[in-house]
């Protein structure tokens, strides 16, 4: 009897078939990367470029020679250093107020129940489908009321209110996938509430940390509409807003060089801080609302 040798799922084809999806997941990846790279390459070629080669036909994407002075040209333009130093204050003071509200109010819903905790949560996420320009009128109502309006205040206090909602979501996600044995192990061992969150949770949601330090990073470091609307001094603009005047406002047609080499030092921050921690940011999206 003649023996049927049999030929396993995918041992001939499959191979094949597995490296052309990966050659074609390969290409598409690229070709999205390139046309995501070309405005950024586009501004740092401008940057570089003097006046007149900005609108030359053909373009000519690699300067010859590289104007290395127009990026000191263009700070000293305007009193950017002052514009520097704004922007790192509020973007310090914002992101540890952001980080302490958001994971205390996080860990709050994701370790209690108490009555009406869920329906307040879905309120919370709720926020979310709010435009940030339906509440800006009464918003600043009230820090004009207080008192507050023309200071750094509106920009720094309101982090320590939790406002976040998508920060509190991604870290009540996290906190969730820790099982409570941990909480009761720590209890067994005289640990108090203050001592489990501090030295037991804190360090396992670690990822999830620093996934949201680097989204409150981009939000204050990028932020807009909110120094321009709370700040009346020119001293305490910040650099988002000091770009604003420096391309003549509404006014005036900028000097394309200057602008893009301004824009090229005010974005850099954020794509180096997004390279050194890609890894975690990865990490703290990826397994968000994973259970062990």
């Amino acid at each position: 009897m003649a023996k049927v040798s049999a030929v396993p799922a995918g041992g001939i084809s499959g191979k094949p078939l597995k490296w052309l999806n990966k050659a074609v997941i390969y290409v598409v990846v690229t070709f999205l990367a390139a046309v995501i790279l070309v405005p950024f390459f586009w501004m740092v070629s401008t940057a570089l470029q003097a006046e007149g080669d900005i609108f030359a036909w053909p373009p000519q994407w690699i300067p010859d020679p590289p104007q290395w002075h127009n990026f000191r040209e263009a700070w000293m333009a305007m009193p950017f250093n002052r514009y520097l130093f704004n922007t790192v204050f509020i973007v310090a003071l914002g992101l540890v107020a952001e980080l302490i509200s958001s994971t205390v109010v996080a860990y709050g819903f994701a370790r209690f129940r108490f009555p009406g905790s869920e329906f307040i949560f879905l309120v919370l996420l709720a926020t979310m489908m709010l435009p940030f320009h339906v509440t800006l009128i009464p918003t600043f109502l009230i820090w004009q009321k207080l008192g507050l309006t023309g200071q750094f205040d509106p920009l720094v206090l309101r982090a320590w209110t939790a406002w976040g909602p998508f920060y509190i979501f991604l870290l009540r996600q996290f906190f969730m996938t820790l099982p409570r044995e941990l909480d009761d192990a720590a209890e067994i061992d005289g640990a108090n509430f203050l001592q489990t969150f501090l030295h037991i949770m804190l360090p396992q949601v670690k990822p999830a940390l620093l996934a949201v330090a680097i989204f409150a990073f981009r939000g204050y470091w990028n932020d807009f509409l909110g120094p321009l609307i709370y700040l009346s001094d020119m001293k305490m603009y910040t650099l988002n807003v000091g770009m604003y005047f420096f391309m003549g406002g509404v006014n005036e047609a900028p000097q394309w060089n200057y602008l893009m080499a301004m824009s090229t030092l005010v974005a850099l921050p954020v794509v180096l801080l997004f390279f050194m921690a890609q890894r975690y940011f990865i990490e703290g999206i990826t397994f968000t609302g994973m259970k062990e």
